[in-house]
């Protein structure tokens, strides 16, 4: 059976190779960007299969036309990933709310409008998948960070709720959640038009690593990502949040272990009125992740 695609966000990187990928499955996709002009070599390659369409996805307008033009063309969607995204660099006091807001325009409200928009076709079909793409950092946080970090746990706490929702009907929804991938996002964040310079001690490490991300030789290809997503919307069940990469599962691991530790620590510190010894604190989240920060390349 040949499905049906929307993916955002196919200019460039993970959404460009995602789109590649479903044309060379034999499906229909529309691989949609703010610049389709981007896409011209797809269309050429693939003409009866993929569709290059103009969309910012934080106009609410332009979500309609998309989702109106696969119905009109394709009678549907059966596949809606949403992968547009943007980054901003800057600690919590150095974002403003217009920052703030437009952040998290593109990272949580464009895949809720871009979801509700399509899961009446989605229910009708009685079956549908839904794809959000997160990241590591929607189950951690990382300094320098906080308004995406915010954008993606918000992502992420939605994604688990529609899941829920909308099981009963067909339709599946996932959170994938790719490590260290060689896409121009690590040198296409932007940095908040308020810079403190005191935040340099504990932000400044992870700038100098987004920045370096994309010479790394072992950092993961778009091709590899695209083909778990295949997979993912392929398998007949698949958790609900699924990383992809080996550094993925690395960091994610200390993480979990970190938590599990706080939790502990969190549960003794309420039950037991007893002052904590001082030399052996329970590592926070935030500790475990900042040492792992140590592992990304240097700038």
């Amino acid at each position: 059976m040949t499905r049906r695609w929307l993916v955002t966000g196919c200019s460039s990187g993970l959404g460009r190779a995602l789109a590649g990928a479903v044309a060379e499955t034999g499906d229909l996709v529309i691989a949609t960007a703010r610049k389709p002009a981007a896409l011209r070599d797809l269309v050429e390659r693939y003409p009866d299969r993929v569709t290059a369409m103009a969309l910012d996805v934080c106009d609410a307008r332009q979500c309609e036309a998309a989702v109106a033009y696969a119905v009109d063309h394709f009678g549907g969607v059966d596949v809606l990933v949403n992968n547009a995204g943007s980054g901003l660099f800057g600690a919590v006091e150095e974002v403003s709310d217009e920052e703030l807001r437009a952040q998290l325009e593109v990272l949580t409200v464009a895949p809720w409008r871009l979801s509700r928009l399509v899961l009446p076709l989605m229910r009708r079909q009685g079956a549908g998948h839904i794809v959000n793409v997160s990241s590591l950092v929607g189950r951690m946080g990382l300094p320098g960070l906080s308004a995406y970090v915010t954008g993606k746990h918000a992502l992420e706490g939605m994604t688990q709720a529609l899941a829920a929702e909308v099981a009963p009907f067909g339709i599946r929804v996932h959170a994938v959640e790719p490590g260290q991938f060689a896409t121009h996002y690590s040198t296409a964040v932007t940095e908040t038009a308020d810079r403190i310079p005191e935040y340099l001690v504990s932000t400044g490490e992870v700038r100098a690593g987004l920045r370096a991300m994309l010479d790394d030789p072992e950092i993961g290809r778009p091709e590899t990502f695209a083909a778990h997503v295949l997979r993912l919307v392929s398998a007949r069940s698949a958790p609900v949040r699924v990383p992809i990469g080996e550094d993925a599962y690395a960091y994610l691991e200390a993480v979990e272990a970190a938590a599990r530790d706080e939790f502990a620590a969190a549960h003794a510190f309420v039950h037991n009125p007893a002052p904590a010894p001082r030399d052996s604190p329970a590592p926070s989240v935030e500790e475990v992740v900042a040492t792992s920060m140590a592992a990304l390349p240097e700038a």
